[in-house]
């Protein structure tokens, strides 16, 4: 990927990007990354039962690979990370046959080669590694081409299994506190794209939330006044 599309886009350029959502909402698969969003799911009646964090089904599904005879395909982050990232799954899975494997930096008239090279490899599993809406869009338009059975945008998860970040501690995981852990560790990336999306999801949240309660809120509205009160 070029310097100039290494700016990572953010949520909120995200939801300026309609297109997004169309990508996103056929996949087979939409896990939900966060503990915000769980929380969220549960504030709004619609309950999630728990977190799915990416970068654990990435690694549960690298060993699932191992088991089950299929070819990862690793793609995205840069030259000496994404080769620390096979070596740490070749250690961890000594059978695993990988099929491939690119940095993610690339220019816009190198996709057609790129995308032809991973169908070339025959892979059983595409993992992109990374940012939104970059990986969405590159999946969305070379799929057909790629050919590849399955494919997952992992995000930073190239960064956590080879090693040049850290996971938040558990307790943080679970709490929706993972987001403070990554500004301690990258303050100066990290901040300026918390600080954007942080409220602007609380504000997506707070509106969705006011117009699931309207109806309610207008029934209430049609009682006359004081037809609430009784005495026991």
């Amino acid at each position: 990927m070029s310097n100039r599309r290494r700016q990572w886009g953010t949520f909120l350029e995200n939801c300026l990007v309609s297109h997004l959502q169309e990508i996103i909402s056929p996949c087979n698969l939409i896990n939900a990354d966060g503990m915000p969003v769980v929380c969220a799911s549960r504030l709004l009646g619609n309950p999630l039962p728990c977190r799915a964090a990416g970068v654990d089904l990435f690694q549960n599904l690298v060993k699932l690979c191992t088991e089950k005879g299929y070819r990862p395909f690793f793609f995205g982050a840069r030259e000496g990370v994404v080769e620390k990232v096979v070596e740490e799954f070749k250690q961890r899975h000594p059978q695993l046959d990988v099929a491939g494997y690119r940095n993610g930096y690339y220019s816009e008239e190198e996709e057609p080669g790129i995308a032809e090279m991973i169908r070339d490899s025959m892979a059983d599993m595409l993992f992109v590694g990374f940012s939104s809406p970059f990986k969405e869009r590159f999946l969305n338009r070379w799929m057909p081409t790629m050919q590849v059975p399955f494919c997952m945008g992992v995000g930073g998860g190239f960064d956590i299994i080879a090693g040049r970040t850290k996971r938040a501690p558990e307790w943080m995981q679970k709490s929706g506190l993972e987001w403070c852990y990554r500004i301690y560790q990258e303050p100066r990336r990290m901040w300026k794209r918390y600080a954007k999306t942080n409220p602007v999801f609380v504000w997506m949240v707070f509106k969705e939330y006011v117009k699931r309660m309207a109806p309610q809120l207008n029934r209430l509205s049609r009682f006359p006044q004081g037809s609430l009160t009784g005495q026991a």
